[in-house]
């Protein structure tokens, strides 16, 4: 397989069909090879509008997904990210090439070393790898200005916002499926939490996320 061809078709049919028009979210995922960070087994499904399996369970998002989601944080190259859910490390390569410090933290040490080995294989070495459950927040990787999560959550633990910087933000998929949001929660001048929805998807939910009540009939 041409994999350089195959990049180039993904974001020209899948990425930028999908209304992500920053030109460099475009060419990073354009340059990053996003086949290196997908199972073996998957290997031929890297750049199809599915979200390819990992192990225990786990899943990557669909390459217009994570598109989406980098036009909509708008990072900056002096910011520090804390990334719940490394999975593969393919969004996390991404996320460490337009900020200053990612830190990424993963349930499963086996998918966080793979995950390290890859990114480092590909020169990403501001990187800060975390084995631990962040699914309600994670306060050892300090305050942070973005915060993103790459599973799903019933709702946003307001732990979250305790952990950004001022004026830092935080991106979200939140909701039940079939029906979940790709969220972000920021203060205004007010210092009042506003929360903007980006768009509809739908995600694996993250181990140990906290359940609302549910009310039974």
């Amino acid at each position: 397989m041409d994999w350089e061809q195959a990049r180039h078709n993904m974001v020209s049919q899948q990425v930028r069909t999908w209304e992500v028009t920053d030109t460099t979210v475009l060419e990073l995922m354009r340059d990053t090879p996003r086949e290196n960070f997908v199972p073996s087994p998957y290997k031929d499904l890297a750049f199809t509008d599915i979200q390819v399996p990992l192990m225990f369970g786990q899943s990557m998002l669909t390459p217009k997904t994570e598109g989406k989601m980098l036009q909509g944080l708008a990072l900056q190259s002096s910011e520090t990210i804390l990334e719940v859910g490394t999975g593969s490390g393919y969004f996390t390569a991404l996320l460490s090439q337009l900020a200053h410090k990612v830190h990424t933290v993963e349930l499963y040490p086996e998918l966080s070393g793979l995950a390290q080995h890859q990114c480092q294989q590909h020169g990403f070495y501001n990187i800060e790898y975390h084995v631990g459950d962040a699914a309600n927040g994670y306060a050892d990787a300090g305050l942070v200005d973005v915060i993103v999560l790459t599973g799903s959550l019933p709702f946003l633990p307001k732990t979250f916002q305790e952990q950004l910087k001022p004026g830092g933000r935080i991106m979200a998929i939140v909701g039940d499926a079939p029906s979940m949001e790709v969220l972000t929660v920021a203060q205004d001048k007010r210092n009042q939490w506003v929360t903007q929805s980006l768009f509809e998807t739908v995600a694996p939910v993250l181990q140990h996320a906290i359940q609302p009540e549910r009310f039974v009939f």
